[in-house]
């Protein structure tokens, strides 16, 4: 049976986007938000889908307020290019995830995903600089919560609701972000081992000293690793260069520092990324790092590890087996929650990507999803347990 074509709609504004959704809810249209596309295989392969709203059109900066170190953005916005503007008044998202090809990634899609980058050691989440947000939903209104104003709490925290809902509950066609200066000078200190032990002693030792670092990582791949530590301002060289000491009483060996470490972190944020293989996003308490970087070890898997925060992306080189591996992999770490991102389109089929909810969690996501989409048109079937 042959499938039917999928109509692309792209609005220019909020209300237009709020008026086609009235119209796709009435007619029990499935959607599906599309913005820079650099996620879009995420979870399983996707539910035929009646509409695809591309969010090009909702790609305005609305306002940037240097003064109180706020922004006003549509979802649409390449974050690529909003982080352009900022840094005109050295200003910056404190947001570095991924952004795929062309740096496509846009704002909706980062906070739809809860993607991240190694800045969140120091500044959080998306659920933490997002101040504000505007939601166009199924029945054609438009919904909005907080506000420009860091302190604002009018509302109910939809921002907080909408991170990582992979548009399965609305269209965020506005939000409001939170800045900050933007470190005209960085530096890196780093220590090696092939211990993974070494390693997460290492770096929870780090990460209890009130180092005021940008970013704690760790590194393995090849069968070893290394922890890394980032400064931002004008003390960052003198910051890093007193971090190798410390590195070098927690035993970590070919300790240095540098201010040249752009590369370095662009390889932290490449390998949470794989074009081939498969990569899983675990989730788990920070004292569990040893755990996971062994598991990584023996699963012949790279990790890129936010050391401070129990976050760890574990990838698979491509061939064999995969979902066989990915199985395995999942087993050593259990219960710890692991969910699968990339990975090609076979494997995404035959594995869940998703990890088990409690019973209860996963009923009041469903209520959550009747809620804010009664007419089940966002993405249906592409959320965890089906949603």
């Amino acid at each position: 049976m042959a499938t039917a074509p999928v109509a692309t709609e792209h609005p220019d504004t909020p209300e237009e986007a709020a008026a086609l959704l009235r119209v796709l809810g009435e007619d029990g249209r499935s959607v599906r938000i599309r913005g820079g596309g650099t996620k879009s295989a995420w979870g399983p392969p996707p539910e035929p889908v009646a509409t695809e709203i591309v969010t090009g059109g909702l790609g305005r900066v609305l306002e940037h307020n240097e003064g109180d170190f706020t922004a006003v953005v549509e979802a649409g916005v390449p974050l690529a290019r909003a982080q352009t503007v900022f840094a005109t008044a050295g200003q910056m998202l404190a947001l570095d995830p991924p952004l795929g090809d062309v740096e496509a990634a846009t704002i909706g899609g980062v906070l739809a995903t809860a993607d991240s980058g190694p800045l969140r050691h120091r500044y959080g989440g998306v659920r933490d600089v997002v101040v504000g947000i505007t939601i166009a939903l199924s029945d054609g209104s438009l919904a909005k919560a907080g506000g420009k104003v860091i302190k604002n709490v009018a509302g109910y925290d939809l921002a907080k609701l909408f991170a990582g809902s992979f548009g399965t509950l609305g269209l965020a066609v506005v939000v409001a972000v939170r800045l900050h200066p933007k470190p005209e000078e960085t530096a890196t200190a780093s220590g090696a081992s092939d211990d993974p032990s070494a390693l997460a002693a290492a770096a929870s030792t780090l990460a209890r000293f009130p180092l005021e670092a940008d970013c704690l990582d760790v590194a393995w791949h090849d069968g070893a690793g290394r922890v890394l530590v980032r400064f931002g301002g004008a003390a960052a060289e003198r910051q890093a260069l007193a971090v190798e000491e410390r590195l070098r009483t927690a035993g970590l060996a070919d300790v240095a520092s540098t201010v040249d470490d752009d590369d370095l972190w662009a390889a932290q944020r490449a390998g949470q990324r794989s074009a081939d293989g498969a990569v899983l996003k675990v989730s788990s308490v920070p004292g569990d790092l040893g755990v996971v970087l062994a598991a990584a070890r023996d699963a012949g898997a790279h990790a890129v590890s936010r050391a401070g925060l129990g976050l760890h992306w574990l990838t698979l080189p491509g061939g064999g087996d995969l979902a066989a591996r990915i199985e395995g992999l999942r087993a050593a770490l259990a219960p710890r929650a692991c969910t699968l991102q990339d990975a090609p389109e076979p494997v995404r089929a035959a594995v869940a990507p998703w990890p088990e909810l409690d019973a209860g969690v996963l009923e009041l996501t469903r209520r959550v999803k009747a809620r804010f989409d009664p007419a089940r048109i966002f993405s249906p079937g592409s959320f965890v347990g089906g949603i």
